[in-house]
């Protein structure tokens, strides 16, 4: 062209002892039966005690500080494995011809969305309303994806995208604060445009036909991921409405009716699991 197993930490060692030699089993208490330990066997079991304090104290300090560099070290290769992903991963595996979306209907009914079309990769120039082009100017453009998808009935369509961004992992964590925090990510005035597809029931999807849309700009990956949903007859819709809120139980709005909250968000996130198993399998395969 929705990511990476920590591993273990060595454990506290188990040690056993043998019965101790003066130990009476009528009574919890060490009580001396003939003569006492020589000095040199005191001295051995001493250096014994320490040495177990010692090997006991180093392992607590790595837990109480939290000290896991093999993971921070795994997290950051995957992150830069994912920036390669869009042009190394077979656009199928990226956007699979079928998604199945179980329970991601509303009232909880099961979805299959159909692959109509896959724009050619590009830059980010007309992919954005000016403003969300604009709020997503930190992270970079390094190539974009995109493809659309129909519901089983044929009345909905939705495009799904994937921005790969030059952003590092701190920059990726900031602007996504910025995003949720600041709600920029629920603004109808920031919207990603959709990719409309001649020939096919997509053949009308513009920006005046957009009616629903998600867009979740992730941490683990340079990547954000968004969709956004339409009628396919090419109605228009004067009050675009954010997943989040089309998909509560009260809205009433007609996307929300139309279940079209439910189409975007369902299948933006199948695409987003598909592009974490990408990157941990490419994460395995450079291990």
């Amino acid at each position: 062209m929705d990511l990476t197993p920590n591993p273990a930490t060595a454990g506290r060692p188990f040690v056993t002892f043998a019965r101790p030699e003066h130990y009476d089993d009528s009574t919890t208490r060490l009580r001396p039966i003939g003569t006492r330990l020589r000095p040199r066997a005191a001295a051995a079991a001493a250096c014994l005690v320490l040495g177990l304090g010692l090997i006991g104290g180093a392992a607590t300090g790595t837990l109480l500080t939290g000290d896991d560099s093999g993971a921070a070290v795994s997290a950051q290769s995957a992150y830069r494995d994912a920036a390669d992903l869009w042009h190394a991963t077979p656009v199928d595996r990226l956007f699979p011809r079928t998604l199945n979306g179980e329970g991601a209907g509303p009232g909880g009914a099961d979805r299959t969305w159909t692959r109509i079309g896959v724009a050619p990769d590009s830059g980010c120039k007309d992919a954005f309303d000016p403003l969300l082009r604009k709020a997503l100017r930190p992270a970079g453009c390094q190539r974009l994806l995109r493809a659309t998808y129909t519901d089983a009935t044929q009345s909905n369509v939705t495009t799904v995208g994937l921005l790969f961004t030059t952003a590092d992992a701190e920059t990726a964590k900031s602007l996504r604060t910025r995003f949720t925090e600041g709600g920029l990510d629920r603004r109808a005035d920031l919207l990603p445009r959709p990719y409309a597809v001649p020939g096919t029931d997509a053949a009308h999807f513009g920006d005046a036909q957009r009616a629903s849309w998600t867009l979740n700009v992730l941490t683990d990956a340079p990547v954000v991921v968004y969709a956004v949903s339409g009628f396919a007859d090419g109605r228009t819709v004067a009050d675009p409405q954010p997943a989040a809120d089309a998909m509560k139980t009260d809205a009433t709005t007609a996307p929300a009716q139309a279940g079209l909250g439910h189409e975007a968000q369902g299948i933006a996130d199948r695409v987003e699991r598909g592009l974490r198993k990408a990157v941990q399998k490419s994460t395995e395969q450079t291990s």
